[in-house]
Formats: C-alpha cells, sequence, structure tokens
C-alpha cells in the first residue's frame, strides 16, 4: 500500500512536541510519508538542547516564520507564533494537495492568545480554514467518541440540543464520515442529556429532541444507526462498549471524562468533516518535562499517526 504524505506542524517549540518527532521518525516512516513543518534553524537549535540526533531522512519545509530562541518550558509570544506559523503552512500544504492529511503536534493556547491568533484551537481553525463544519471526535483504538457541543458553558447546552435541525444535520455528517469503519450492523452509541436519559420526562425532556433528530438523520441515511438516547452513567460499561465502538456525547466532559478515565495516555483527537483528515495527540505540551531527557509516552502520537494507515 502506498504512504500517504503527511505535513505535520510542529507544535509549541518549548514543549515536547519536537522530542516526539524526533524520537519517534523512524517508526512513523514506516506507516507515512512525514513532512515536518520546521525549519533548519529551529530543528537544529531543538535538537542540541534535547541532545538527538536529526534522522538523514527527516524532510521539513523551511521557511516557517521567525527563528526564536527556544525556552524550555516556557509559555511566550514567539513560541506561539511560529506554532501557529506551522499550524499554517501544513494547511496551506493540504490546500496545494501536496499531502494527503494533517497531524498537529501541541500548542499551547495561551502562547497562541500572546500572539494574536484569535483561535482557541486547531479545530475552530480549521473550520474557518476550510468553510466546513469540523467535528470534532477524540478517542483510541478501542473507543472513540464524538462531541456534539465543545466548548461551551453547560448551562448552554440544552439549548443546543433543541436545535434538532443542527443536531441531526450533526447526526448525518458524522456517520458519513466514519461509516466505511463501522463493522457491520454495529450502532452509533447516542447519548441521552439528562440523568436516566430523562426517564420519560421525568428529569427532563431533551431526549425528545434528540430523538427527532435521530428520525430527521435515519430518513436521510436510509437506515437506523444510531441508538434510542443512551442513559448516560451506563453509555460506557464494558458491556455497552462490546457492542459500540462509536459514540456521539451531547457535551465535552459527558463524552471525555469516561474516555480519558479508560483511555488517557492513547487518545487522540481526530477533526472529521474536512477535505483533508487532521489528527493530533490528545494531551498538551507537558512543559513539566520538556527538554529534561525524560522518556515520552508515545502512544498517543502513534496512535495518531496510525489513523491514516487505516489500522485502527
Amino acid at each position: 500500500m502506498k504512504k500517504q504524505k503527511i505535513a505535520i506542524s510542529i507544535g509549541d517549540l518549548n514543549g515536547i512536541g519536537v522530542q516526539l518527532a524526533l524520537e519517534n521518525h523512524e517508526k512513523i516512516k514506516k506507516v507515512i510519508e512525514p513532512l515536518y513543518c520546521i525549519d533548519e534553524v529551529m530543528l537544529k537549535e531543538a535538537s542540541k538542547l534535547l541532545n538527538l540526533e536529526v534522522p538523514n531522512d527527516f524532510k521539513i519545509v523551511n521557511k516557517i516564520a521567525k527563528p526564536f530562541t527556544i525556552e524550555p518550558s516556557k509559555v511566550s509570544k514567539e513560541a506561539g507564533v511560529y506554532s501557529f506559523a506551522s499550524f499554517l503552512k501544513a494547511v496551506e500544504l493540504s490546500k496545494q494537495m501536496e499531502v494527503e492529511g494533517i497531524m498537529t503536534l501541541p500548542i499551547h493556547k495561551k502562547a497562541w492568545e500572546l500572539a494574536g491568533v484569535s483561535f482557541k484551537g486547531h479545530t475552530d481553525a480549521l473550520r474557518e480554514f476550510f468553510f466546513a463544519p469540523a467535528i470534532m471526535m477524540l478517542g483510541s483504538p478501542k473507543m472513540y467518541v464524538a462531541l456534539y457541543t465543545e466548548h461551551i458553558p453547560l448551562h448552554q447546552v440544552a439549548e443546543e440540543i433543541k436545535d434538532v435541525q443542527k443536531l441531526s444535520e450533526f447526526l448525518i455528517d458524522f456517520y458519513e464520515n466514519i461509516s466505511d469503519r463501522l463493522l457491520k450492523s454495529e450502532k452509533v452509541g447516542l447519548l441521552g442529556l439528562n440523568p436516566h436519559a430523562g426517564d420519560d420526562g421525568v428529569l427532563g425532556d431533551e431526549e425528545k429532541y434528540i430523538r427527532e433528530a435521530r428520525a430527521i438523520a435515519h430518513k436521510q441515511i436510509g437506515k437506523e444507526v444510531y441508538t434510542e438516547p443512551l442513559v448516560p452513567d451506563v453509555a460506557f460499561t464494558p458491556n455497552s462498549r462490546k457492542n459500540h465502538h462509536y459514540f456521539v456525547a451531547m457535551y465535552h466532559d459527558q463524552g471525555l471524562a469516561p474516555l480519558k478515565a479508560l483511555y488517557f495516555d492513547e487518545g487522540i483527537n481526530i477533526s472529521l468533516n474536512l477535505p483533508i483528515v487532521r489528527t493530533s495527540v490528545d494531551h498538551g505540551t507537558a512543559f513539566d518535562i520538556a527538554y529534561k531527557n525524560v522518556k515520552l509516552n508515545n502512544l498517543s502520537y502513534l496512535n495518531a499517526i496510525n489513523y491514516f494507515n487505516d489500522e485502527i
């Protein structure tokens, strides 16, 4: 099978991203053809600080942004500017069809803010760059969770669910993006909002909107692919996870609390519903261990790379 060419944005250079890239190059080049969005000056500086050699076939993209002095574990404007520029270069390469996907190493949101970047993260930016409603899905080879609402206050979630048209479109788009990965006859676990999924309206009526959106989605898809709204506190039990590989959560913590409790070290972040696939590690810059000669856990990074090769 021909290996896909993937642009890897280097993330915050004051964090652990570049160490992950250097230490795991020999492993990932067996799965993809990586193109690292970092220039020679910054790569040499980082490798010297890490005391790691740069592999001969470590392909890079020059002219990212103005070079700066790496300050391990520090939140800085300069690091924010560079990490955002690296991300922009990866997006540019994908739009020019020079790569087939994007993998992003961790950025620091405060550094982006200091750099004057208005986006809160990669997914927000991708929605604007591609004029598409990107779907945030997180998970591991064992379980994936898509988030209907993401970074909004909890008290606003119920109102979002009442927008049946928006929710039904989300369900249709999500299914279209993961249908080829579903096992035959497998259904996606659709979570309710309220305790006990509302207990027939006794504990809330948001589930009726979820059911309406589900019905609209099924009519357009042409078959039933989502469960009835699941009781949230038992949706992720071992027995439920035997039946469902993919879930849709109504809000951020509903989906991510169980996911991180079960698969914290190996989780990844995937942006769906775009012209290209973007994956990322599901962890931060780890300033507490950056450039400290600490052996890194690479499970999340390797899973994010393997996703492009349909290995998970």
